[in-house]
């Protein structure tokens, strides 16, 4: 895999209904404004990959490649979010960039955007699928489920967690609603406390409006983030194209199919580092360099690396460190809203959100898929109570309710 540190941004919506295929026709769509509400989940998606990207950027060091899909993973805590009920969903909210709207809001606007872009560019293939696998006699409720149904398209199923091919199950919708670009995304041996999956996969495929000649392909040095060079095919396009630069950034819009869609390459100054430069960034930065962009193109000599590229990371402590605590803490996390808790004296929390992408840039356009899971498990113990604060006490009689004694201790150790 080679080394590149350019930020790759591919600014596509990858919103579109779980029920169409890569090798179906593309059906006609209707365009109309977006609602208030619903510009505000896209730029709250936006704003939560920028600082996601941020985050991993601290996490994996200055020389690796990061490549996430951050509306995948917003997609599958979003149906999560309907299960999640006090702080923790404020929490998930806030961290989601949605403190300002309502669940209903939410929903609907998800499902107006799954229902607005599907297909906006017939040149372009596109997919969003999403599903709900729970372990056979696990209290799902009712409500919890249609309400994904409804919103997101989802695909629920119960299945038998201990079987031997319940993952191959699973793992086999994420190969298909990506064209077989990601192969899994559910470990093969299920924990025993794993009572629910929430899966999103996505698949992009654009051709280039201005492909590039394989015969302008030739090696060329790309240097990485210490100083050295490696090889790279880099391809090489003179044409239009929307383009700006500056002391601060340079950044270049290169469209696929009909230019709805596009791939936004920002570079650094000279003398910036790929990593420091993304430790400033945040949604006014990203919204400034697209602000620089020019209305019409002009002549332009492109030279853009060949490559392909995996990435793959669980996310707990990375959303942890963005503060979504409690969902990820068998103490404190309430997703009450999804299931019986009468039936099961275990609380649910998130054991772990998956998530998986793959690239493949070259002549001819972008290839491109993601996929995110969210696994639900039950707490391996009863639930705690936690006497880590100041609190309350009494000494009573239970028959009488007679108080004998009663304090608020604020140190114990006073």
């Amino acid at each position: 895999m080679i080394k590149i540190s350019i930020i790759y941004l591919i600014a596509i919506s990858f919103l579109f209904t779980s029920c169409w295929s890569p090798t179906e026709p593309v059906p006609p769509v209707e365009m109309r404004d977006l609602t208030v509400a619903e510009k505000e989940v896209v730029g709250s998606a936006n704003t939560f990959g920028l600082r996601l990207l941020e985050k991993l950027s601290e996490v994996e060091g200055p020389g690796e490649n990061i490549f996430i899909s951050p509306l995948s993973i917003s997609m599958a805590l979003g149906m999560t979010l309907n299960g999640a009920k006090e702080n923790t969903l404020a929490e998930m909210k806030d961290v989601l960039g949605f403190s300002g709207l309502s669940i209903e809001e939410i929903n609907e606007s998800y499902r107006g955007l799954l229902d607005l872009l599907p297909h906006i560019d017939p040149d372009v293939e596109m997919l969003i699928a999403n599903s709900i696998w729970y372990r056979e006699g696990f209290p799902v409720l009712d409500e919890f489920i249609g309400i994904n149904k409804e919103y997101f398209d989802a695909e629920v199923e119960g299945l038998d967690f201990s079987a031997p091919d319940a993952s191959d199950i699973m793992n086999d919708w994420v190969e298909q609603k990506t064209n077989g670009l990601i192969d899994s995304i559910v470990p093969d041996n299920i924990h025993p406390l794993t009572m629910m999956f929430l899966i999103n996969a996505m698949y992009f495929k654009g051709n280039w409006t201005l492909p590039f000649d394989e015969d302008d392909t030739h090696d060329a040095e790309f240097r990485l983030t210490d100083g050295s060079t490696v090889d790279v095919k880099m391809m090489r396009q003179e044409s239009e194209y929307r383009y700006h630069q500056s002391s601060d950034f340079s950044i270049i819009d290169i469209p696929y199919g009909d230019e709805y869609y596009s791939m936004t390459v920002v570079l650094p100054p000279e003398g910036v580092s790929i990593y420091e430069f993304i430790a400033s960034m945040n949604s006014n930065s990203w919204e400034s360099w697209l602000a620089a962009l020019p209305d019409e193109g002009r002549e332009i000599n492109l030279y853009l690396p060949r490559f392909t590229l995996e990435y793959e990371k669980s996310l707990p402590e990375i959303l942890e460190a963005m503060g979504m605590v409690d969902a990820f803490d068998a103490d404190y996390a309430d997703f009450t809203g999804m299931y019986d808790k009468m039936k099961e004296y275990r609380n649910l929390f998130i054991a772990d959100v998956m998530h998986k992408t793959f690239v493949d840039v070259n002549e001819e356009g972008t290839e491109a898929a993601a996929a995110t899971s969210v696994e639900m498990r039950l707490d391996s113990a009863p639930p705690s109570f936690r006497v880590d604060r100041p609190f309350l006490m009494a000494i009573r009689e239970r028959s009488s309710d007679a108080i004998l004694f009663i304090g608020k201790i604020v140190n114990p150790e006073g």
